[in-house]
């Protein structure tokens, strides 16, 4: 069966997807944040081996503001995000309900699982530190605290602080030193920027490549990204990537995930499909498709990404760098970071 696609600019007329999506028992509905070409060929997969048909609303925006509206009456089963801090505020905000599966328990470290089983890890990837090639090389030693010391003045680029993934990393820096030194290397990495924050992950590699900054805080799967896309290439081959706290925390990684909605009207087809997302096959996809590190741990990454070498992971539990999630939006905004 095909999977029901709906582009971001039919959100206008959602009415229509509302009464499309019916609550019989082959059926579930799913609200996603991620991109249909990584999202399609899965869905596909499980209704072939299934035969529940999955119908996604795709949006890059908005989609936690339309579950909370549609309150009781929504028809939405699942919420299957691209960052971690979606899901912080989607079970802060009560939209979220438990799931005990066995399934889930297996496939998922207990790491990468919300606070009550709210809400599930389904891929990783490493918030890096890229430097020049030709002006740096390597800097296996690199931590995220160097990014605020004077050494850096005027090297660093980065997007804007308020991003999910900047959010989710300075709220693990919360949870490891406390507020008052993660407030301290806040106002050093300010400090520190080439350039106001602006553009996306991979621009700020471009910014690298023009020698615009020596250093980038970029997500790991970029590099895949650009080194397969003739027009980005050449940005990818001017840096290096650098796995930071190796000695000490760990790399910070951040997530996709996935939650059943608090009034899931298909809420066992639900779990069956979140049980698949966590299975080998579309581990196996997100690895090869994304360039993302599966959280099945006997699901290996892509040839790739496995090229760039093993790294040591930050082991801080992802429902503790959640509950740092408000207070690192606040700080962002006393610093005033992006001004």
């Amino acid at each position: 069966m095909s999977i029901k696609k709906i582009s971001t600019s039919l959100l206008v007329g959602a009415s229509v997807l509302a009464s499309s999506m019916s609550f019989a028992a082959e059926e579930v509905n799913v609200y996603s944040y991620r991109q249909p070409f990584l999202v399609e060929p899965m869905m596909e997969e499980f209704t072939a081996e299934t035969g529940i048909k999955v119908n996604v609303l795709f949006a890059k925006k908005g989609l936690i503001e339309r579950i909370k509206r549609e309150g009781k009456l929504s028809t939405a089963d699942i919420m299957l995000t691209s960052d971690f801090s979606r899901l912080a505020l989607f079970t802060e905000d009560g939209l979220a309900q438990s799931v005990n599966s066995d399934v889930l328990n297996k496939n998922i470290p207990s790491k990468f699982h919300g606070e009550d089983e709210q809400w599930f890890a389904l891929t990783s990837r490493a918030r890096s530190i890229y430097s020049s090639v030709d002006r740096v090389g390597p800097v296996p030693d690199i931590t995220y605290q160097d990014l605020a010391t004077p050494a850096f003045k005027g090297k660093v680029c980065m997007r804007s602080g308020k991003h999910p993934y900047n959010v989710s990393l300075l709220a693990s820096i919360i949870a490891h030193e406390g507020e008052a030194k993660a407030k301290e290397w806040l106002e050093g990495l300010k400090a520190n920027l080439a350039r106001k924050p602006q553009g996306n992950d991979r621009a700020q590699v471009k910014a690298v490549k023009e020698g615009l900054c020596d250093y980038a805080l970029t997500n790991s799967y970029y590099l895949g990204k650009m080194l397969n896309d003739p027009k980005q290439v050449s940005w990818a081959e001017a840096v290096h990537i650098n796995f930071p706290n190796q000695k000490t925390t760990g790399t910070h990684v951040n997530i996709s995930g996935v939650a059943v909605t608090k009034y899931a009207p298909n809420k066992e087809n639900a779990i069956k499909l979140i049980e698949f997302l966590s299975g080998d096959v579309a581990q196996g996809m997100y690895a090869e498709i994304n360039f993302e590190y599966p959280v099945k741990v006997d699901v290996k990454p892509s040839e790739l990404v496995s090229s760039w070498g093993e790294f040591k992971q930050d082991d801080l539990k992802l429902a503790d760098i959640a509950a740092q999630h408000e207070a690192a939006i606040k700080m962002m905004d006393e610093v005033k970071f992006d001004l």
